[in-house]
């Protein structure tokens, strides 16, 4: 387990020595960690603060029954970019997590009572679209798979792994790079119209659909681009023992190791600016914290609300209720799921895909009838395994985390009766795919977008930072140079966006304008 250094120890308010930058990280999320691990792998000095009591930001645990259970993300991809981070700190990520790939990506149900396991195997995963819709969606699939992978191929350097640019300047790179590439992205087109036109089966236009929820976004109203989401899956989709929050643990290790003061429970109240330069951080029990550099590891709209006081507000974007990614209901429960068939990661399908959305985006509701995902960490075992018979018998006690998709209203007075629909829409739905839960406990948690709100201030409960609709979405994310100097920005509401890879290549490319910057 990581040490943490606390209190006086990361008091300094002398000037840091010349040619030896200190560097502060305000908050202890994916990409802050990352950005203080690479700091330190350069020999900088860093101090890490979280206002959590653990670090991890959005990978967070709850234990309904006694027992966690991931609270945050569950899907975990692409561990090649953490683990870039870490060779630089002379360690591998599977030194310190038990790490399972998944021979089942994800279970799809729909209320006609068929069923579909999406396998990390292509040829099996052809093999099971044939069987369950028809040997000519099979060889789309397979046509689709070629498409985003050629669509990741594009993208990956030029634009995810590349400080944020204008569309002309990524242009640019691509034409440079891989002049096809330009032909393949397909901004312009939203993702569910690609979709129709990719597959003649609905049920898939909706499952490849859902992946647009993945950044918080509509996929009538996303570019076709997020499309690549699905080959990121198609890589391989990783399991965590004990669940994927232990991975923020690891990582706080790896920084501690390489000499980075963290302290949790630790809350900025404001930064300090002088002479258009940031110059340190107060803490709100007073304490102040000399730096030449900042990374802050928060949510762009609290920089522009002034939650880090009247200075930094012209380091933040603004960001309008209605541009806010979505926000989610989480009901985490012990269930007796019986024979339920469920593997680790389920999706049940509302009916409507465009009424759910259309009241998501446009009523700025939740669906009453929506897409319910359930995580199943005791399913772990038949997702590995990819039996395709019928999961035996269990006794109660199962573990489950179900969510159901928000607007980000959470600054705002919830609707009566919103939990207690929630809890009996979830049942309904998954009851309409003939699956039955049973709580079997009273010790169940249930968290709103204003629980979100209140964890990541300035947000709404907003998970994905904006909304990835149109476009210039993606040029819209704030890059991780700030309009202040020596002040920089990670996280899943920074370039290059949401989720768990991302935020980890946003804390990276904060660590390399730093480096840059100062010449280190």
């Amino acid at each position: 387990m990581y040490t943490i250094r606390h209190g006086p120890s990361l008091v300094n308010n002398m000037k840091p020595a010349t040619g030896t930058p200190r560097v502060v990280v305000v908050g202890a999320g994916v990409g802050g960690l990352i950005a203080a691990i690479e700091c330190a792998s350069r020999g900088l000095r860093v101090s890490l603060l979280e206002r959590a009591p653990h670090p991890g930001g959005k990978l967070r645990a709850e234990c309904p029954g006694g027992r966690a259970t991931d609270a945050g993300p569950t899907v975990f991809t692409w561990p090649e970019v953490i683990d870039e981070t870490l060779a630089r700190a002379g360690t591998r990520l599977d030194e310190h997590l038990g790490l399972r790939r998944l021979d089942v990506l994800a279970r799809h149900f729909w209320e006609d009572g068929s069923r579909l396991d999406l396998f990390a195997d292509r040829d099996r995963a052809a093999a099971a679209i044939a069987d369950w819709s028809s040997p000519a969606e099979a060889d789309r699939y397979r046509t689709f798979c070629d498409e985003t992978a050629a669509m990741f191929e594009a993208l990956e350097q030029p634009f995810m792994r590349h400080p944020r640019g204008s569309a002309p300047a990524l242009s640019w790179r691509m034409a440079r790079s891989n002049p096809k590439g330009l032909a393949l992205i397909q901004p312009f087109a939203t993702l569910w119209d690609t979709l129709t036109r990719r597959f003649r089966d609905p049920r898939l236009v909706q499952l490849f659909g859902r992946y647009a929820t993945y950044c918080g976004s509509s996929p009538f109203l996303a570019p076709a681009t997020l499309m690549l989401i699905a080959h990121v899956e198609a890589r391989g989709v990783w399991v965590v023992e004990d669940g994927l929050y232990r991975l923020a643990d690891a990582l706080a290790e790896v920084a501690c190791a390489q000499g980075v003061a963290l302290e949790t429970a630790a809350e900025v109240s404001r930064l300090q600016v002088q002479g258009g330069r940031v110059r340190g951080v107060v803490l709100g029990d007073g304490r102040v914290l000399a730096a030449d550099a900042v990374v802050f590891n928060g949510d762009a709209a609290a920089l522009a609300q002034g939650r880090l006081g009247a200075e930094a507000r012209r380091a933040g974007t603004p960001m309008p209720a209605a541009r806010r990614s979505l926000s989610a209901l989480t009901w985490h429960l012990q269930a007796d799921a019986g024979a339920a068939p469920l593997s680790y990661h389920n999706v049940f399908f509302a009916p409507d895909s465009e009424r759910e959305f259309d009241a998501l985006f446009a009523a700025r509701k939740v669906p009453s009838d929506g897409t319910v995902y359930v995580c199943a960490p005791d399913r772990v075992g038949e997702a590995i395994a990819a039996q395709s018979d019928e999961p035996a018998e269990r006794g109660a006690g199962e573990r489950l985390m179900c969510l159901i998709n928000a607007p980000a209203d959470g600054d705002q007075v919830p609707p009566p009766g919103r939990e207690s629909a929630a809890r009996e829409a979830i049942v309904e739905r998954l009851a309409a795919c003939s699956v039955t839960i049973r709580p079997v406990a009273d010790t169940d948690v249930f968290t709103t977008p204003a629980h979100f709100e209140r964890r990541f201030p300035a947000t709404g409960g907003a998970l994905y930072g904006r909304v990835s609709h149109g476009w210039r979405a993606s040029f819209e994310r704030p890059g991780a140079r700030t309009a202040i100097a020596g002040l920089y920005q990670s996280g899943g509401s920074a370039h290059p966006g949401a989720g768990v890879p991302m935020a980890a290549l946003s804390g990276r490319l904060a660590a390399e304008a730093l480096f840059e910057d100062f010449r280190v």
